[in-house]
């Protein structure tokens, strides 16, 4: 037969597997940019048609916005949406150039006086948002927005002349932690998996893990999560769990758990897939769009986390 030059057909996973599940979920649930990512990273499909789908999310000013991240809706930019834009083309090797010099002059409008990113722009106002996430006039910088971009540039050794006072803010904000929540925690170890100074990261994340376990942020035992508090504001049963902190067995938060509790982790990780052969959402819920948009999210990040470590998955 002649070559048609059309792409081979994405390779098919072992049927009832947790990958084939996961697949029959994603082609009835997800959108257009997750199909083609959960093809790319488990079916040996292209990174082209990624990219492609993820241009439809970005804006003039360079940024992203049209609810990328789920729980923020409307056209503007925002920096979570630029922040999930980035590991999206981190995640496709495509995190340079250009596309990401556009990314840092929109990183670099929207700073705040300390050179950090706050979680939302007042920009958001009047566009549908979860009431977790309010729309303040003048926002704080945060480490929740700033480490996970800091980390991703820094891995693909993007050099710009943001990068410089974001780093040296996202240093402070890690050295300084005292109190924190897990979702803080889980932006500094983004930070400090990729920070170029070595020695200063693995000082500060020995430090970190020592928090996190002293105030119980990780649930260690998956049949005992009453013994576990949920952090304040977050929502019933937001437990978080020693993958949560360690997506790859590279990460510096490796370290932080013994090898029989990173195990029990990961068997519960792989217990929650569900019938529909998604995984849930543990946040709060407030919309049926974002909550089923999330749902394709986290299902990819599941088989993601799952195969770093080297479970099974199909």
């Amino acid at each position: 037969m002649a070559d048609t030059g059309a792409a081979p057909l994405p390779q098919t996973p072992p049927a009832q597997s947790p990958l084939f599940r996961a697949e029959q979920f994603v082609w009835l649930t997800a959108r257009v940019l997750e199909q083609r990512l959960f093809t790319h990273r488990f079916l040996n499909g292209a990174a082209d048609p990624v990219e492609t789908a993820l241009e439809a999310y970005r804006t003039e000013d360079g940024g992203y916005g049209h609810a990328l991240e789920p729980d923020l809706r409307g056209p503007v930019s925002q920096p979570l949406h630029t922040a999930h834009a980035l590991r999206v083309l981190d995640a496709i090797g495509r995190c340079g150039g250009q596309r990401v010099e556009r990314v840092c002059r929109y990183l670099t409008s929207v700073s705040t006086a300390d050179g950090a990113l706050p979680a939302i722009h007042p920009s958001q106002r009047g566009y549908p948002a979860a009431p977790f996430v309010p729309v303040v006039d003048d926002p704080p910088g945060e480490l929740l927005a700033t480490g996970p971009v800091v980390g991703v540039l820094h891995r693909n050794e993007v050099w710009h002349a943001w990068l410089f006072r974001a780093t040296d803010f996202c240093w402070r904000a890690v050295e300084s932690l005292e109190r924190s929540h897990p979702y803080e925690v889980e932006a500094a170890v983004a930070f400090l998996d990729s920070a170029p100074d070595r020695p200063r990261a693995e000082a500060a994340a020995e430090r970190l893990g020592r928090l996190v376990r002293e105030q119980r942020l990780v649930a260690l035992d998956p049949d005992d999560l009453g013994a576990y508090p949920v952090a304040p504001g977050y929502a019933p049963g937001e437990h978080h769990f020693p993958h949560d902190f360690a997506r790859t067995p590279h990460s510096l938060a490796r370290a932080w758990f013994s090898d029989g509790e990173t195990a029990r982790s990961l068997d519960h990780l792989a217990a929650e897939q569900q019938e529909d052969g998604g995984w849930p959402i543990r946040w709060r819920t407030w919309a049926a769009a974002p909550a089923l948009e999330s749902r394709a999210l986290v299902t990819i990040e599941a088989l993601t986390t799952l195969r770093a470590h080297g479970r099974a998955i199909g």
